[in-house]
């Protein structure tokens, strides 16, 4: 880009351009050309923001949003909430991230996103009284939308169905010309409050009509030939062997959604020198950058691995800060165990496990994200999770000293015995509280942040004994 013979106009032309084809980096650089020309452009600097938090540029996204407040864009609590989302979902920040918040509702008290996103910030905190209060005033302000609704109704313990706000869900729900989302949302929602009320039959009928919504399915044939390549790409530990340990990998926690990996994250989050990296994205997105994955990971030079491995640490540092110890919790990395020890080695991983029905009751009643279609129907759940078990045996089979499983329903039942485990496999040192968990003080962005800011309690475990009579297609499907 020849940019001396370029003007500003049509420097934003070609980022435009950049942008919806979707080339993130050459977009930015346009952006930055016409900005150095002509700086006081407010509504530049935000698009500019937005394409640097895509490539993972937080602190440059977070400098730019703080430009075009600068220069005086329209609607700057729009800003102030794009800020807060980067300290909460990418940085960790939680006190920034509620300073934002609260600046943007400073300028518009009504701002029924700002308001969301602060009741979800508590929410994750634990503070169930303040995330009520911001629900509740979101759902006064925008009283037919559905989101203040069911985020209200996930933080209040209903009196049962016919408490008043179930009966507006369910009017919700049934109400002709309602939306497919409108009617997940509220459905997911609705199921999770009866189930805490005791209501299990309801419940689950929630649950059922929720996931029927669901537009996305699952393609059981398509997941299991992908099992067979990950399996077939790396099939011995020493066949893709990348040199020498590194001394700079993260612990992984990984295993299958609603199997404890949150609470084991935040039980070493007790120990000395550990940031905490939560559900980071980094490894996937490596993956889905490699064409012909995995085979292309087991087969990259030891050059590429290299940089693979810098990229990812970069990412890593940049998200979370440096860190004697570094947590990489992500469920579904178990799908990459094999390209994880291609970049480190010397990788330690832990492998959380749990009661199958259980998790598969878990897994049943929550709006995950749609690439999480195997969700949405026992038979799938049943079919994701032999398909896990499968590849995990594959991967204990080549690294069995590298692999520690920790047990939920053991860790809830004998505690320290569990935790004792969990600090000699890691390595972390700590202190003897650490092995007395009494809950987390951390902002904590998964469906488990109810439970890790308690002290340890088991009454998760056999939660599947309320609903067996209604899984009877996920015991058929695991037969085999």
């Amino acid at each position: 880009m020849d940019e001396a013979a370029e003007t500003p106009e049509t420097l934003l032309r070609a980022a435009a351009a950049y942008r919806e084809g979707g080339r993130v980096e050459l977009a930015i650089q346009a952006y930055e050309a016409a900005l150095r020309l002509r700086p006081a452009m407010p509504n530049s600097w935000y698009n500019l923001a937005q394409l640097q938090r895509r490539a993972g540029r937080f602190d440059e996204a977070l400098a730019s949003y703080d430009q075009a407040l600068a220069h005086g864009i329209e609607g700057p609590e729009e800003v102030h909430l794009n800020r807060g989302v980067i300290f909460s979902d990418d940085l960790g920040r939680a006190d920034l991230a509620e300073e934002a918040l609260q600046e943007a509702l400073r300028i518009a008290p009504d701002y029924v996103p700002a308001l969301l996103n602060l009741g979800n910030l508590h929410e994750d905190r634990g503070a169930l009284d303040e995330a009520r209060a911001a629900f509740a005033r979101a759902l006064a302000i925008a009283p037919d939308a559905s989101t203040p609704l069911a985020r209200l109704i996930g933080v209040t313990r209903l009196t049962g169905p016919d408490d008043p706000l179930a009966k507006a869900a369910r009017a919700r729900i049934a109400r002709a010309g309602s939306a497919a989302e409108e009617r997940v949302e509220l459905g997911y929602a609705l199921a999770g409050a009866l189930d805490r009320a005791g209501e299990w039959d309801l419940a689950f009928a929630a649950a059922v009509e929720a996931n029927i919504a669901v537009p996305t399915r699952y393609d059981r044939g398509a997941h299991e030939r992908f099992i067979d390549r990950l399996i077939a790409a790396f099939p011995a530990a020493g066949a893709n062997a990348s040199g020498a340990a590194t001394g700079e990998a993260p612990v992984f926690i990984l295993g299958m959604f609603r199997s404890g990996s949150t609470l084991a994250e935040q039980i070493l989050a007790k120990g000395d020198g550990v940031v905490t990296g939560g559900e980071l994205g980094i490894v996937p997105e490596l993956a889905a950058g490699l064409p012909g994955y995995p085979e292309a990971a087991a087969s990259a030079p030891e050059a590429a691995i290299a940089q693979l491995r810098a990229d990812y640490l970069a990412r890593l540092r940049r998200a979370r800060g440096p860190a004697r110890f570094h947590t990489d919790k992500r469920p579904d990395n178990f799908l990459h165990v094999g390209f994880i020890k291609r970049l480190f080695p010397d990788a330690k991983i832990v492998h959380t496990v749990r009661a199958p029905a259980d998790m598969a009751v878990s897994l049943f009643f929550l709006h995950l994200d749609p690439a999480m279609a195997y969700a949405t129907d026992l038979g799938d759940i049943a079919d994701w999770y032999r398909q896990y078990r499968r590849l995990m045996a594959h991967w204990e089979a080549l690294w069995p000293d590298d692999i520690h499983r920790l047990d939920y329903d053991t860790l809830v039942a004998d505690p320290r015995p569990a935790i004792e485990a969990l600090f000699r496999f890691t390595g972390v040192p700590h202190g003897p509280e650490a092995l007395n968990y009494s809950g987390s003080d951390q902002a904590v962005r998964t469906a488990s942040a109810g439970q890790v800011h308690q002290p340890l309690y088991a009454r998760a475990s056999g939660r599947w004994r309320r609903y067996e009579r209604h899984l009877g297609p996920f015991f058929e499907a695991l037969k085999d």
